[in-house]
């Protein structure tokens, strides 16, 4: 008798426990459901302040020596060029010397493969970074002047940065959290209803494109460089319970 009163007790716990879970599931998804959520967008405008150009030489020659003296003769006239444009000496910065053997391939009377030895290639980088934006830009712009210094020189298109980007930031993250209260609260409203508390907060990643370009946003962020006028933009996602 007492172990099937045992049974019956056990089993009758279990039932009241079960109704006790279910109760709270109904009553927490009921309450999951009483909830807003809103996506705000934070954007800003601005002009870069740092702006990086390089650009590559090089010479080739059958003896090693004979390029390298060429090369570092190149040097001595880039560095001139640059400090007649108002560019500090120290802010430039020129590579370590890179050197590749050249070949020429061909086919021999058996019309096997060959490879014949055509002299060394040296080049060397220059970069400058700088906050004087316009000065490197007209020096990209004008880099047809080395060349007709005699330098086989290649310049590759200036990129852009922003120094302060950390305060954009937090100015755009309060402009979106902001627009997402704003679009909450309206909702409520609409529903005779009112905001409750915050329950969740998601920040979205940082796009920055040139200003009314085609530009496609990412999933892990763009960051445009090659643009001196930049627009940024975040969302933020809220999740608020409504009264």
């Amino acid at each position: 008798m007492n172990k099937g009163v045992l049974s019956v007790s056990i089993a009758a716990l279990g039932f009241v426990l079960g109704l006790w879970f279910l109760g709270n599931a109904v009553k927490n998804r009921n309450k999951s459901q009483n909830t807003i959520s809103v996506t705000g967008l934070g954007t800003k405008k601005f002009t870069s302040d740092l702006i990086t150009w390089s650009g590559n030489f090089s010479r080739s020659s059958f003896e090693l020596k004979a390029a390298y003296d060429e090369l570092a003769n190149d040097k001595r006239i880039i560095e001139n060029y640059l400090a007649s444009k108002g560019i500090r000496k120290e802010d430039m910065v020129f590579s370590a010397v890179d050197i590749q053997k050249q070949y020429s391939y061909g086919t021999d009377a058996n019309g096997r493969s060959t490879q014949t030895f055509s002299g060394y290639q040296l080049s060397q980088r220059v970069s400058i970074d700088s906050k004087n934006v316009d000065q490197i830009e007209n020096l990209s712009r004008n880099i047809t002047e080395i060349i007709n210094l005699g330098i086989e020189f290649t310049s590759s298109p200036p990129n852009y940065f922003y120094t302060k980007l950390a305060d954009v930031k937090q100015q755009m993250i309060a402009d979106a959290t902001k627009d997402a209260k704003a679009r909450a609260e309206k909702i409520a409203e609409n529903a005779g209803s009112s905001l409750g508390d915050l329950k969740k907060a998601t920040m979205g990643v940082t796009q920055i494109t040139e200003p009314n370009s085609t530009e496609e946003f990412s999933y892990g962020g763009t960051f445009n460089t090659t643009s001196r006028e930049k627009e940024a933009s975040i969302t933020i996602k809220l999740e608020y319970e409504v009264e």
